[in-house]
């Protein structure tokens, strides 16, 4: 086995498809199928099973996955260490991250990371927590940051900053009458978007509701959107309202795009946490994350982190 074939193959298992496999990768589609079927006829064994709809793997490819992983980890984790042996901090630092993490924190993280450590080099790999949670386990990422704790095997949460959570709303009269305040009976009665299962703001969200009485099963539910950007957008242009990150409405916000309500409860005030597997050692690069990140938003400007 090749260690370009075993890259490919977890490309295809991770994405589900060839062609976002050969887009991943830089690579054509039929030189992705001609990796695996290589590695099919050396193994004696069908590894995937090919379908209109997605990939999915057969148990024998199952098998080859989780060690597919680990090899590869152990490789790029190989590969920083010797990097880091003679020289100062650099290498790449692979992270996995939920959409609010991913697109909101990271952003305003990775520059001060850059001033400090400017031979670091970021891969950052987005999905929803649980995603996050399972491709941190498989090896697919060193670090991930998620908004909701996970419970996995052999896998470590840590709590590192918090923030507001907020209803948002069109800004429109029906809404600028409320003067501020928002009441349980217009959070029932309103068209609300919400985030799919999976996403930590959907957990809080539903807890959040739940404390204050109603019913997430009840809502007047207008669409479920898989990004807090759609949700943004939906919101923006009358589709409903919705409960998101402090720190993702504050840029609509500020140039009136949307409204912004705060609610007497604490269950809006989350954490969020970063993830790392207990039994396998960091590289350089990442234990320098684990220690420093609290310390960067400690650092950040005050208007950077609400």
């Amino acid at each position: 086995m090749q260690l370009k074939q075993l890259e490919v193959f977890v490309q295809v298992a991770r994405l589900k498809s060839f062609s976002k496999a050969a887009d991943a990768l830089y690579l054509t589609q039929p030189t992705i199928s001609a990796h695996i079927s290589a590695l099919e006829y050396e193994l004696g064994t069908k590894l995937v099973v090919r379908s209109t709809k997605e990939i999915q793997l057969t148990a024998t490819g199952s098998v080859l996955f989780g060690y597919a992983t680990q090899i590869l980890g152990l490789c790029a984790r190989a590969e920083q260490d010797v990097r880091t042996a003679s020289s100062d901090l650099q290498g790449a630092l692979s992270l996995a991250a939920s959409t609010v993490p991913s697109q909101y924190l990271l952003p305003r993280i990775l520059p001060h990371l850059r001033k400090l450590y400017p031979k670091v080099f970021c891969q950052i790999y987005q999905g929803d927590s649980s995603q996050v949670a399972q491709r941190v386990f498989e090896n697919g990422a060193e670090l991930g940051i998620i908004g909701a704790p996970i419970q996995k095997a052999g896998c470590v949460c840590t709590p590192f900053f918090s923030e507001r959570m907020v209803i948002i709303t069109p800004n429109t009269k029906p809404y600028q009458r409320l003067n501020g305040a928002m009441s349980a009976q217009v959070l029932r009665e309103s068209p609300f978007l919400i985030r799919e299962p999976g996403s930590g703001t959907r957990k809080h969200s539903e807890e959040f509701l739940r404390s204050v009485g109603i019913d997430p099963r009840e809502l007047n539910l207008a669409a479920q959107l898989q990004s807090t950007e759609s949700i943004l957008q939906g919101v923006k242009n009358g589709l409903g309202i919705s409960i998101i990150s402090g720190i993702a409405a504050t840029d609509f916000s500020s140039i009136g795009s949307i409204l912004t309500f705060d609610y007497d409860s604490p269950v809006l005030t989350r954490q969020f946490y970063l993830i790392h597997h207990k039994n396998r050692p960091h590289s350089p690069a990442a234990a320098m994350l684990l220690q420093e990140l609290p310390r960067f938003f400690q650092d950040l400007p005050a208007e950077a982190v609400p």
